[in-house]
């Protein structure tokens, strides 16, 4: 390894004596293949970048977390563009409020920090289908990540609604972007198809123009290099702690002979799906591999450098021997937590750059302060009325219903009923798989329900706007109309609860613990914080952001419970969080 280190070092040495011939005032970037780096306005340039999300982090804490990093020593982040996040329907565009990209861009030009984007239009990024709007798969035989004629025109139509935006942000136009990356890891997909990189490329060309940077982001083997990477797109690697960096980096070399080395994916931590336990990665470890990128002269950006929260239904899932949904929390161990808070790991980190580049005098920014704002006891509202859909008929009486759920299992439930009787099924989609070759992950009744031996038919299938009801005031609007009380055991979902946080003037971040709760949804204030389920683990307790919390008026607390809920109808906001705590498996 010393010998590949002290060659990677002179190469690094030799870029560094480059001078620029730019014209005085002109902005440039651009790649040297004679001497191996980046040019910034003609002179060397090695970034040290760390991964943000904005769409997991509120827009109140967007300039926060940017801070943090700039005072880290990072002089660049990396930023994904989630296609669904801003067009969960199709034809309809939002860039507003946490939405709102260019404000986001601003902002981090604003710290000091340039961009590395990647605006996909896949993404994966633990996201639910990888970024991909689950209103393509309206075409049942439509093929994702391919030259398929129908994904190829949706995904047309975005980019010429998304490049266009991002081109005044290029630093070559003023801005702060200086690489934009084309689609994401495409060798690890099954397809593998040229065509859909080479239109992809025409389009970023088309938008962006000739003089913008395009890099592909591809796995450290053969197989992914050879079918992620394309000639006009700088071709980079990903890795982490656990990899030779010397043989990764020769095989970036492999593809690319001259031109900067690039890890653009160095993982400071990973990922964590429910009933596995928490995932941590040493914090001396990353700090150390850093430093050894660092002297090879590689541009390095570490993923994540805050993961932030899967709020809502935006969590992906994996299907690889099984399906394998993404927790809430997408703190991902990192050097800012989930809530934004600096590190052993970020300190560690710090300490390595300031070796490498001078960073920003003065102290760090300190974590949000936390509040502990204790026990709130939740009363039962009945969900049945409002949330049940109608669907297929019961041809006979105390008989087996069956039917295939979306963790490839059978499920057989006894019925009681009548002829005639209706039969209502309430779904839960646990996140669209994001990565690997099931990402066309149909949501619903997917396959035949057999009650005996009759297939259950004349379905009425939709989705239920629970969020927009909420948002509006329900259930605690109309809290004091009389419904029908549930005709069963009254912890047995699925049940609503609801409460108030009463206001005590402080408007602190907390988290949300649901001991001996079973699985659900939560919202606060109409805000959908994400999936709980701690009978599964790892993850306890649920983030809560302090500005979403009113200081005045009673704040709102909606529970959906699916399966069952404790005699104690309690629930609990503590001041810290609690990610790993693996329950016991029945």
């Amino acid at each position: 390894m010393a010998a590949g280190v002290l060659l990677f070092v002179a190469v690094n040495l030799a870029c560094l004596s480059v001078s620029g011939n730019l014209v005085s005032g002109e902005r440039s970037f651009s790649i040297d293949h004679k001497n191996d780096c980046f040019l910034k306005d003609g002179k060397p340039f090695q970034y040290i970048s760390g991964s943000i999300h904005y769409a997991r982090i509120p827009r109140y804490y967007w300039k926060d977390r940017l801070v943090k990093m700039y005072m880290t020593g990072l002089n660049a982040i990396q930023v994904y563009v989630p296609w669904n996040f801003h067009e969960a329907v199709q034809g309809v565009h939002n860039f507003t409020g946490d939405q709102d990209l260019g404000h986001f861009l601003d902002l981090a030009n604003q710290t000091g920090l340039l961009v590395i984007l990647r605006p996909g239009p896949y993404i994966c990024a633990e996201w639910e289908m990888g970024g991909l709007p689950a209103w393509l798969l309206q075409k049942p035989s439509i093929i994702l990540r391919s030259a398929d004629t129908d994904y190829i025109q949706a995904v047309s139509n975005w980019l010429a609604v998304l490049l266009p935006k991002m081109k005044p942000w290029l630093y070559i136009n003023g801005g702060n972007i200086i690489t934009v990356q084309v689609e994401n890891e495409y060798g690890s997909y099954f397809a593998c198809d040229y065509n859909y990189m080479r239109h992809l490329r025409t389009l970023f060309r088309l938008f962006l123009g000739e003089d913008t940077v395009l890099f592909t982001t591809d796995g450290n083997t053969d197989k992914e290099m050879t079918c992620g990477t394309l000639e006009g797109l700088y071709a980079t690697v990903d890795f982490g702690t656990d990899t030779n960096i010397t043989q990764a980096f020769s095989r970036q070399r492999q593809f690319e002979p001259r031109g900067p080395l690039v890890n653009s994916e160095f993982y400071t931590g990973w990922l964590d799906h429910w009933g596995d336990p928490h995932a941590v990665v040493d914090a001396q470890k990353v700090s150390r591999v850093l430093e050894e990128m660092l002297i090879m002269g590689a541009n390095v950006n570490m993923y994540m450098f805050e993961g932030g929260t899967n709020f809502g239904y935006w969590n992906g899932a994996d299907h690889d021997t099984r399906f394998r949904s993404v927790v809430t929390s997408y703190d991902y161990d990192a050097p800012l937590s989930e809530a934004g808070d600096p590190t052993e790991k970020l300190l560690a980190i710090r300490d390595v750059i300031k070796q490498f580049r001078d960073i920003p005098s003065g102290p760090m920014p300190p974590a949000t302060p936390k509040f502990a704002y204790g026990f709130v006891t939740l009363k039962k509202r009945s969900v049945e009325h409002a949330l049940t859909p109608r669907a297929g008929e019961i041809p006979g009486r105390g008989t087996l219903l069956s039917l295939h759920n979306e963790l490839d299992t059978v499920l057989v439930i006894n019925v009681t009923g009548q002829q005639g009787d209706t039969v209502d099924i309430l779904v839960e989609n646990m996140g669209r798989v994001n990565f690997g070759s099931k990402i066309n992950d149909y949501k619903g009744l997917l396959s035949n329900l057999i009650l005996g031996k009759d297939v259950l038919s004349d379905w009425t299938i939709y989705p239920l706007d629970i969020d927009g009801a909420i948002a509006g005031g329900w259930p605690h609007s109309d809290s004091r109309k009389s419904f029908p009380v549930p005709q069963k055991d009254p912890s047995v979902g699925p049940v609503l609860y609801m409460g108030t946080l009463q206001p005590n003037g402080l408007a602190w971040d907390t988290f949300l613990k649901l001991h001996e709760w079973t699985k659900g949804q939560i919202w606060i204030n109409g805000m959908n914080l994400g999936r709980y389920w701690p009978a599964r683990g790892p993850q306890q307790t649920l983030y809560i952001p302090g500005p979403l919390l009113s200081t005045t008026l009673p704040n709102n607390i909606t529970v959906l419970e699916l399966e069952r809920a404790p005699a104690h109808l309690r629930v609990l906001f503590m001041d810290r969080p609690q990610l790993n705590v693996i329950a016991e498996k029945s």
